[in-house]
This record gives C-alpha cells, structure tokens and sequence, in this order.
C-alpha cells in the first residue's frame, strides 16, 4: 500500500510584527524551512509586504504532506533592507516551529513569533492556515481592467487585484494577489493559475470577493473597488464577462455614481490534473477528524525480568529498549492529531502492589461507563489514567518499572473491549468527528486469541483502529492472523470483520532501520481505515468537525 501522499496549501499572516525601520515601518517577508536530517532547509518565501505590521501574504507554499512522517517545518519572518537573497542582509523579525502535523490536524493556527533566543518577538504572533489540495481542478484566468478611478496626483493609479474566499466562519481570506500594473487605468494583468479548492473551496458556487487596489510604495493602498462573484458565473460566460467595480463609500457619498471602472474577465480555462500522489488514499480524514489514542503495554513474564538485560523491558544505559522504541516513534507522529494530547496509558499482565494480585480496577474515563478490567494504569491513577504526550507515557512506564510483577496472562480482549465502549458511546451520541485508535505493544504471546478475534470484529464496526508492534523474537503467526492483510477476519461465530481495522508490524524487521522507517510502515493502513469507515457509514468527515 502506498503511503500517504497530498498536497497541502500553506497561508500565513502575521500581526503586529516588531518595527525594524526607522522612518517607515518593517518590510516584511515569509521564508519556511523544513528540517532534513538535522539541518534547515529552505522551501519558499513569499512576497514582501511593504510598510506593514500586519501583513497577509499573497504567495502560498505547498508542501507534500506525509501522514505518517514528523515534518518539521520553521515560519521565518525577515524584514526586507537590501535587494539581496542572502537572509543574513534582512532584519530578523521572529520565527514560530512546529510539525505540519499540527498545523493540519487543527487547519489553523495562531502562535506567537519568538527570537533567536527564545524570547517573545514582542507581541509578534504568525497565523497559518492548512488546505488540502486534493480537488484535481484547477481554472486559469485571465483578467484587465477599464477606466479605473485615478488614484495617484502626478500620475494615474497603479491598479492590483485581490482574490478572496469567504470561509466558513464568514471571514473573507486572502486566496490570490496579482501583479501591479505601473500608471495605467486600463490594465492587463498576466494570466494566472489557482486550484478550485484554494479558490472556493472547490464549490464552484461560493462566492469569491475580488477587490481593486492603486498600490502605493509606502503600503498605504488605495481601495478603487470591490465586486464579488462565483466561478459559475464566470463559467457561464461565453467571452469576457465584466464586473462594475464597486466602491461602497463613493456610491453612499455621490448621487450620480455610477463605478469606479469595469474589470474585465477575458477568458476562464478549466483543466484537471492530479495533485494527489496517493492512489489508495487521498489525505486522511485527521484533517477534521478528532482523533484519541490510547496505549497498552504488555507486562506479561514472557517478556522476562526487567531489571536483566535478557528481559525486553530492560533499559539499557543509553536509557532505551524495544518498548520505549516502539513508543517513540509511534507516539511523535500521532500526538499531532490528539486535540488535547492527553492518552490514557495502559498496562496488562501484571501483578499490582501492595497485595500483588492481578488488579481489576475501575477506570473513569467517562462517568457514564463504569467498566471492571484486567488492564491498569500504568501512572497507577485509576481516576486519571491520562498522560501528557509521549514524553508522559515514558515517564509513566519508566517510572512504573520498579513497582509491579510481571505476571499474566496475555489478554488482548478486554483492553479492545475497553476502547470499544469509548468509540460505540462517541457513535450512539453521533460524535461524528472523533476517532480512536489503540497501540498494543507486545511480546507476542497471546492467551485469548478467540475473545480477541470476537473483539475485533465487532469493533470493526466502529470508528476504531487498532496499531500492534510486536516486540522481541517469538513467534508472531497469532498477530500476523489478526491483521486481515491476506484474509478476512472472522469471529469465533463466524461473522466476518466489517473492514480491516488491525496493522501489526514486527519490531525488529525495524532494529537497524531509522525510527521514522518503523512509523511509516505502522501507520501506512490508518488513513484507509479511518477514510474506509466514514465511506461505509455515508459520512463527510469534512463536514462533521463541531464548531
């Protein structure tokens, strides 16, 4: 299966940007970088916003987006001094880094700039906006204008337009900005290429607002007017289409106005092209999709004494072992589409102190579900099994180590079970948008392979995944049957899974390989199977996210 592959369109603003210039204002510019193998790399910059604090930039960056990859990225922001490429020549105005994860899983994000230092950039702040681009349409226009308002006192106006498209919460966001065209009133502006999906959020029905500028070189730009449109109407023309530029102030004021000009449509050209490198699966769902994950590590005495370095729980003196791992490396990756990064961290197959029996504990994860299980919290806080990220789970499982025996048995379906009621409760209360997914890290040695298949099945039904890694060098045959890759799943009763919702991937397949390598190959099925389950159930998981 291949990986999945989209294009992701990056816009980004800023507000109250440090002044670096003495008579004016900052001269503000974009630079994002992604990290690759330790070092920054310079993937786009946009235009420079003349004189402005506060600018929104018209150049957008489009970025491949990996599911299943940590892509590091850095929003660089430099105030423009010289005519120069090199960015040591520009003022540094602050930065904001984080992972494209993030920026997808939330769609928009708004965080202040910090300085070399780590300091706050004033009050500085970045705002980024994520669009997929998985619509394959895209139009060309072609665009001039006619008898514009004269702007400029020793010359005519210096016309642009601006493209925008009205989002769901009402505001207007910039989508295209074109060239100036210098002292004419009648001007022609290049053709110019955009995605549907950037323009009207590929509804060709959603109203696009163009508005008119004469460009000043002190920022100070002059509205001529304003009218808006849908890509049907443009469509529906069969030459040019002109649109009265409006100026909403001018025509309250005079009685006899009729326009500031007239700007011209000359030619709409539709093309259609795949931007989704991904056959199989286009960006998963997690765009919009509130996902929770939840961890179960296995305590069995199969796995050996923690405290020698035979046992796979021991840590060794870089302060690592396969379970920490496998932690790591799945963990980095899906923590950016936890919304509030807290996961409930689970252990099973130990005996508890200070009785040192098998524990059966209540947990409270909802108040409505109480629930009696083998499984424990392995922060051994029964009402708040929560962890705070991956560096929580590590810290928990370290710190939990010391103070448990290993025991018994190797029970997979009560933990299944467990999540299950958590996804089934979301589904009854029509949560639409929320997912669950469940690691199971784990020896191999499975004592209920029947409730375990049974388990399964039914929560196939649900908006459920299930993630295992295998640890050690046993025999994985159990798990590698559980995972429906060559053929379906079936319950003891001989239902048969709705879809496929377990991946197990062997661990040390994985041991001399990078990190990254083990996440990719983890993680390759969950977007098919979140996108198959919203498929089977008629959902638009664009379409489900609450306000």
């Amino acid at each position: 299966l291949a990986h999945c592959i989209t294009k992701v369109e990056l816009s980004v603003s800023c507000s109250n940007l440090l002044d670096r210039d003495v008579a004016s204002k900052s001269d503000p510019f974009c630079v994002l970088f992604q990290e690759v193998d330790g070092n920054w790399v310079e993937l786009g910059r946009t235009e420079t916003a003349v004189n402005n604090l506060n600018p929104v930039f018209g150049e957008k960056f489009q970025v491949d987006y990996h599911f299943e990859e940590v892509q590091k990225l850095k929003f660089a922001m430099f105030d423009e001094d010289k005519c120069s490429s090199q960015l040591y020549e520009h003022d540094f105005l602050g930065e904001f880094v984080c992972t494209l994860g993030v920026i997808v899983s939330n769609k928009k994000l708004h965080r202040p700039l910090t300085l070399a230092n780590g300091k706050p950039a004033g009050k500085g702040a970045v705002t980024i906006t994520a669009q997929e681009l998985s619509d394959n349409r895209i139009i060309t226009l072609s665009m001039c204008g006619r008898k514009l308002d004269k702007k400029d006192f020793f010359g005519k106006s210096d016309p642009y337009l601006e493209f925008h498209k009205q989002g769901e919460d009402g505001k207007w966001m910039l989508v295209h900005r074109t060239e100036v065209i210098k002292n004419t009133l009648d001007p022609v502006w290049k053709p110019f290429t955009v995605p549907l999906i950037s323009l009207c959020n590929g509804d060709v029905d959603r109203n696009i607002k163009v508005l008119c500028y004469d460009y000043d070189n002190d920022g100070g730009h002059d509205f001529i007017g304003e009218f808006q449109t849908t890509v049907t109407k443009m469509s529906e023309a069969q030459n040019s289409v002109e649109f009265e530029c409006i100026n909403p102030k001018k025509q309250k004021k005079k009685k006899n106005y009729k326009n500031s000009g007239i700007i011209i449509l000359k030619s709409l050209i539709n093309t259609a092209y795949y931007l989704c490198v991904c056959v199989c699966v286009c960006l998963c769902p997690y765009m919009c999709v509130r996902a929770s994950h939840q961890v179960g590590i296995d305590f069995t005495a199969s796995n050996g004494n923690p405290r020698e370095p035979s046992s796979l729980h021991y840590i060794n003196p870089l302060g690592s072992n396969e379970y920490l791992s496998a932690i790591w490396a799945v963990g980095q990756i899906i923590q950016d589409y936890d919304s509030d990064k807290m996961f409930p961290a689970l252990g099973f197959g130990a005996q508890l102190p200070p009785d040192w029996k098998v524990r059966k504990c209540c947990f409270w994860f909802c108040p409505l579900i109480l629930q009696v299980s083998h499984e424990f919290a392995i922060n051994f806080d029964p009402t708040n099994p929560f962890c705070a990220g991956v560096e929580g789970i590590v810290q928990a499982y370290s710190n939990c180590l010391p103070h448990i025996r290993f025991y018994g048995p190797t029970n997979f379906a009560p933990i299944i079970n467990h999540v299950a009621r958590f996804a089934s409760q979301a589904l009854q209360q029509d949560t639409a948008a929320q997912y669950f997914t469940l690691l199971i890290i784990t020896d191999g040695v499975i004592s209920d392979m029947d409730e375990t298949r049974h388990a399964i099945v039914q929560a196939a039904k649900l908006p459920m995944s299930i993630i295992i890694i295998g640890v050690g060098n046993a025999d994985f045959a159990a798990m590698e049957f559980l995972d429906g890759d060559i053929s379906v799943l079936r319950s003891y009763t001989g239902e048969e899974a709705a879809r496929d919702i377990v991946q197990f991937v062997p661990f040390r397949d994985f041991r001399n390989a990078p990190k990254e390598t083990l996440a990719k190959s983890v993680l390759a099925e969950l977007p098919q199977q979140v996108t198959q389950y919203f498929k089977q159930r008629n959902l638009s998981p664009s379409n489900t996210l609450p306000e």
